[in-house]
């Protein structure tokens, strides 16, 4: 399931509540603790709650009591063009060099 995909399953409007947790996603639908989605009035369902996870007052294990109904999958990277130092900077700093060259070798 792709990130979009599961942002549909926000606890709302009759529909079930997911998370995603490093990877799994779990149905939190049944838990009275994710009514309508919300969770502590703070974390809403329908999204990946990995790092906030890292910050609750509950261990992991408490997510991972609940069923899991998909992986969630990582988007696609994206390939990066290589970073190319513009031409006038590379002329620049090479003029720059020969100067402090000369004003050494004096």
């Amino acid at each position: 399931m792709t990130s979009e995909e599961l942002s549909k399953y926000d606890g709302q409007n009759g529909q079930p509540a997911y998370v995603a947790v490093s990877g799994s996603i779990y149905d939190v639908t049944a838990s009275e603790r994710w009514k309508n989605g919300l969770h502590e009035e703070v974390h809403q369902a329908g999204q990946d709650l990995t790092e906030e996870l890292k910050s609750a007052p509950h261990v992991r294990a408490v997510i991972e009591r609940f069923p899991i109904v998909g992986r969630l999958e990582e988007p696609a990277a994206e390939p990066t063009a290589a970073k190319r130092l513009p031409l006038p900077l590379i002329i620049g700093g090479a003029v720059l060099l020969l100067v402090v060259i000369a004003l050494l070798l004096r």
